[in-house]
């Protein structure tokens, strides 16, 4: 009787063993093998092109420089200048009013986009006409902006011919307000493409249960499309939060001209450092003060990433 429970008890251990051999054996080994010379070329490139000048910039954040003489250390003064100076406490105002402000509302009109044209036809060709600012020059989209925004540009023409009068200076009395609505224009398109790709997951017949149920637009957006599509959200706010803070060119080229940089009042981090080393008329050539501005701006935007990552963690939902 006790026959039938010798070849289990065999069997059991020649299961482990075998998968323990699989794991180890030489087709495992060379796998591995196989795997280095694909991920090398891009290794190197990160740490010489990403992890290299970031360090570099922590060493350098710790000295005066003007980038050709010897560096002067300096210990942590640099960073304690840098809690009094007015222009960079400016600067860093205006990153997290663009990582937060402009950010939220870049998602919101993301979002009622994405519901607007998900049943939309030729919703593909609409899409494309979304995305077309984001792979346009930023220059060439100050330019636009400018012709918009002027004192007699268009807005300010359509505001005559609705409301009479002048219509407000936008550029000299608005200019952070113009230059936020233009990064919601440049980066809607992308983060609606993003989102729809996410959405475009989700089965039909979810919303026809939501239909048949006499759920209404919020409803289906609240307890359907948000949820299903939340890993996508959580990637696209955890980009955002990087590239917010490596905006530059189109505030650069809006708010400034050909010889001067934008005033001091808009500018973000990212111009701090280039104000502070190449920019302006007269370049200052403090690579000690500016290294120590971005190195203090890129520590904030790192733990903001990792708290976004865990406010935003959740199971996956699988449908």
């Amino acid at each position: 009787m006790a026959a039938p429970a010798v070849p289990v008890a065999v069997a059991a251990p020649a299961r482990r063993v075998s998968a323990g051999a699989a794991a180890s054996g030489p087709l495992a080994r060379r796998r591995r093998q196989i795997f280095w010379p694909f991920l090398l070329p891009a290794l190197l490139l990160y740490l010489v092109f990403f992890i290299g000048p970031t360090a570099a910039s922590v060493w350098i954040s710790f000295h005066r420089w003007n980038g050709i003489g010897e560096m002067e250390p300096r210990g942590v003064q640099n960073y304690l200048l840098l809690l009094n100076d007015s222009i960079f406490l400016t600067s860093f105002a205006n990153t997290m009013i663009i990582l937060v402000g402009v950010g939220l509302a870049t998602f919101a009109v993301s979002f009622a986009l994405t519901m607007v044209l998900r049943e939309m036809r030729g919703k593909k060709i609409v899409r494309a006409v979304l995305f077309f600012p984001y792979i346009v020059a930023p220059l060439v989209l100050s330019i636009l902006w400018g012709f918009l925004f002027s004192s007699d540009g268009l807005v300010n023409k359509a505001w005559q011919a609705i409301a009479g009068g002048t219509g407000p200076n936008w550029i000299a009395d608005h200019l952070f307000l113009i230059v936020a609505i233009g990064l919601v224009w440049i980066n809607t398109g992308f983060y609606t493409t993003v989102i729809m790709a996410g959405v475009d997951r989700i089965p039909p017949e979810l919303y026809e249960d939501c239909s048949l149920a006499g759920a209404n637009a919020w409803q289906r957006f609240r307890y359907v499309t948000l949820p299903l599509s939340w890993d996508v959200v959580a990637t696209a706010a955890v980009i955002w939060t990087i590239s917010s803070l490596k905006i530059f060119e189109f505030i650069y080229a809006f708010g400034g001209t050909t010889n001067d940089m934008p005033t001091p009042g808009i500018w973000n981090s990212a111009l701090f450092v280039y104000g502070n080393t190449f920019g302006n008329r007269v370049p200052q050539y403090q690579f000690g003060y500016a290294s120590a501005a971005a190195v203090a701006t890129l520590a904030v935007i790192i733990v903001l990433v990792v708290l976004l990552r865990r406010l935003m963690r959740r199971e996956a939902v699988q449908f």
